[in-house]
């Protein structure tokens, strides 16, 4: 099993109408000579995303009407279509689309005759779904042996878990980032965006790019089977390993964390809004405490007698009760009023000029504003001329010297590439294609 390293992004540069053909793509990318089935819901939209970032064609394979991902919200103006969901574009720039029903048997042929010829095939089907429909790993395998059958599903391809129901919310639970979400006198809540999925997702795009770089060795593909709650348990960081090292566990609390009678502030507010900052102790931590302890002294924000405790050994005076918790709670309190009346800026500035571990907590409106971002041409242009209109996107997840990502293709319609494919490609004639749609085949 290959998972879990984080990726997530997007392109470099645009093309006036957001295309580019495929032999182009293959002269100035890294996997632009690969070709990409993306048969997967919108647990698994955003690793093919990323392989067509990189410059891979993908052919994203939607069931006859479009992917159920389409009809997600946002939508383009607030019109239900399937065509204007925002969150389908957000996930299937750089892709082409088919429609192929894989109820049907002529849809399953279909669909075998382009995984003959793939490099990467990704879906994130409940397990079985694929096999039971004589499209699994070892089927499509014996007609290419080449290819990298990448799965992603909510608790892997086996196990007890295997075909439990799932949702962003039971997934972050059962990996355990959820117990530090939310307020800690009620029950836990998820992050407003879907997080699961976009871990699985990058580390299946990692998967998939470790076992082609063995296929270039051995010249065989592989499964890759990545489970969701496999990825989030990373983003716990060290907190998955509390208990059994018999340390504190970890629990919420609004604005950050409790590790045992001892709450942790993590988001402080500010005179315009919120910063975080660590108020922390130990030989790697206490330093910056230190700092700050002795710049609000400077400014007349605490006495000598606070400026000069012992700020490295703090937390085992508070753990052996040499130092009463009232008194942290009190120095709590102090901080907290120093940073509400100073702006983000101002604590930002002066967390550069005198070390301290300050960092303003941006809203969306400054994130797109954003001086750094702009500096680096991180948003991009892609034209959607259906709509008449262009959009910013988000920018590139890196930036390649000699092979940059590239913005080739806005998100596509539904179907939108099916002649281009199966008559182009797979040499079916007109004729044959009209009548495969006529009988919901395409």
């Amino acid at each position: 099993m290959l998972t879990n390293v984080f990726i997530a992004g997007v392109g470099e540069k645009t093309m006036a109408d957001g295309q580019q053909s495929r032999g182009e793509a293959a002269g100035n990318s890294m996997l632009g000579p690969y070709r990409v089935l993306d048969l997967s819901t919108e647990r698994g939209l955003l690793c093919g995303q990323i392989l067509g970032d990189l410059g891979a064609d993908v052919i994203k394979v939607e069931p006859p009407g479009g992917s159920p991902a389409r009809q997600l919200a946002p939508f383009f103006e607030d019109q239900a279509d399937p065509n204007r969901s925002i969150y389908w574009w957000a996930y299937n720039r750089n892709k082409r689309s088919i429609t192929l029903d894989l109820e049907i048997e002529e849809g399953r042929e279909l669909l075998r005759r382009l995984a003959a010829r793939a490099h990467f095939l990704i879906e994130s089907f409940n397990p079985g779904y694929l096999r039971d429909r004589k499209l699994g790993y070892e089927d499509l395998a014996a007609v290419n042996r080449e290819l990298i059958y990448v799965s992603i599903t909510p608790f892997g391809q086996d196990g007890p878990k295997a075909t439990y129901a799932d949702s962003d919310l039971v997934i972050l639970a059962a990996g355990g980032p959820l117990l530090l979400c939310g307020d800690e006198d009620r029950p836990p809540v998820r992050v407003c965006v879907p997080q699961a999925y976009l871990h699985a997702c990058g580390d299946a795009a990692a998967g998939a790019l470790v076992a082609h770089h063995e296929r270039a060795r051995s010249g065989l593909g592989q499964r890759v089977d990545v489970s969701a709650q496999q990825s989030v348990t990373l983003a716990t960081q060290a907190n998955n390993l509390a208990h059994r090292l018999g340390a504190d566990d970890a629990r919420r609390m609004a604005g950050g964390a409790r590790v045992g009678s001892q709450r942790v502030p993590l988001v402080w507010r500010a005179q315009d809004g919120y910063v975080t900052s660590i108020f922390l102790f130990g030989p790697q931590l206490g330093v910056f405490t230190q700092r700050l302890m002795t710049y609000l002294h400077e400014v007349g924000a605490c006495d000598a007698a606070t400026r000069d405790k012992d700020w490295i050994a703090y937390g085992a005076l508070l753990a052996s009760g040499q130092e009463p918790m009232a008194e942290y709670e009190r120095v709590v309190r102090l901080i907290a009023g120093f940073f509400a009346s100073r702006t983000k800026a101002d604590l930002f500035k002066t967390a550069l000029e005198r070390g301290l571990l300050i960092a303003p907590i941006t809203t969306v409106d400054e994130v797109l504003s954003s001086p750094q971002l702009d500096s680096r041409n991180y948003w991009q242009t892609l034209n959607h001329p259906e709509l008449g209109r262009s959009f910013r996107y988000p920018g590139p997840f890196a930036k390649f010297s000699e092979s940059p990502i590239v913005y080739r293709r806005r998100p596509p319609l539904v179907g939108e590439h099916n002649e281009e494919i199966f008559c182009g490609e797979l040499g079916l004639s007109d004729r044959q294609l009209t009548d495969l749609s006529r009988r919901g085949v395409v």
